[in-house]
């Protein structure tokens, strides 16, 4: 089986211990996992990415908003929000967000939705794993490293994975 990119950062450690879970499930005794995992860096390098010089980050994260309005009859004001990510440090991961930079009522049909100024509305995080720490989340689930490739600033691996 094969995991691309980093996708599992975006699982919370419960939901990437079931993944884990249903792949030694789906492959089985003779199988194996391939799967790419987004490593600890230092956390300056991860936030100037999620915020980067160009808005590229910004406009992605907000255009959940342009959609939101578009899809679901909402009447966000684009521009009373802003992006921002950093890393939170007690659960190792990145998080995105849109701040509302004023006190806000937004509507989604019938619902209305208050916003103080400051207040947030976390649209993502990406944990970042050390390879112990994907080990042992590897370990929980049954599964055991067989090899494993980075990059040669050990900031991506790729992992893979057997029935322990």
């Amino acid at each position: 089986m094969y995991f691309p990119g980093s996708t599992i950062g975006n699982l919370v450690p419960d939901e990437a211990d079931a993944l884990l879970r249903g792949i030694v499930d789906l492959v089985g005794p003779e199988g194996g996992a391939l799967i790419g995992v987004d490593l600890e860096k230092p956390h300056e390098v991860i936030e100037a990415a999620y915020n980067d010089a160009a808005g590229v980050t910004a406009e992605f994260n907000l255009n959940m908003l342009r959609r939101m309005n578009r899809e679901l009859n909402a009447d966000f004001d684009i521009a009373a929000f802003e992006h921002c990510a950093y890393f939170n440090d007690e659960h190792h991961r990145i998080e995105m967000h849109l701040v509302s930079q004023r006190a806000q009522v937004v509507r989604l049909d019938d619902l209305a939705v208050t916003f103080e100024a400051g207040e947030t509305i976390r649209t993502e995080y990406s944990h970042k794993y050390t390879p112990e720490r994907f080990e042992e989340l590897a370990r929980r689930a049954g599964l055991t490293i067989r090899q494993q490739w980075t990059d040669h600033r050990q900031w991506f691996g790729v992992f893979y994975l057997e029935l322990a």
